[in-house]
């Protein structure tokens, strides 16, 4: 598998599969997501996929392939304060693996690489976030060595 950051010519593939997760997450939660529906524009793509406080990772089976197979989305956070410590963190915002490509190794391939990256950018820790009932995701994530970091609950004001 070939991984790097991403490039504006990766923008389609990335929309292709902001599809697919924004559907997982309808699914979920059709109270909160739309099908058929992505959370970025293609030019808000672009300013992200250009930042380095936004990097974004892409996966491909190899370096001359064109189909996009995953991508990771990330932030940069720095957290200060008078009763914490400065902390680095690498926010992950995203990840997708796409349908067909599933249970293939891709998604560890871009969590280790993301992983190293953050090692080299001397970040503390990363985190994300999963929602209730994304089964396979909390799946995921656990056996990437993840542990709960902390609970976001709701009360559903009807």
């Amino acid at each position: 598998m070939f991984i790097r950051r991403a490039i504006p010519k990766d923008i389609p593939e990335i929309l292709r599969l902001l599809y697919q997760v924004n559907n997982v997450h309808a699914d979920i939660r059709p109270d909160l997501f739309i099908h058929d529906k992505t959370k970025y524009t293609a030019d808000e793509l672009e300013f992200i996929v250009k930042s380095d406080i936004t990097p974004v990772f892409v996966c491909f089976e190899d370096e001359n392939s064109n189909e996009l197979l995953g991508y990771c989305f990330a932030i940069y956070e720095v957290k200060t304060g008078h009763s914490q410590t400065d902390v680095k963190t690498l926010y992950l915002d995203d990840i997708c693996v796409d349908e067909k490509a599933r249970n293939k190794g891709v998604g560890r391939s871009i969590y280790q690489y993301v992983r190293a990256y953050a090692k080299r950018n001397e970040v503390y820790n990363i985190t994300l976030n999963v929602w209730e009932h994304n089964d396979p995701a909390k799946a995921f994530y656990e056996a990437m060595g993840l542990k709960v970091l902390k609970y976001g609950m709701e009360d559903i004001l009807d």
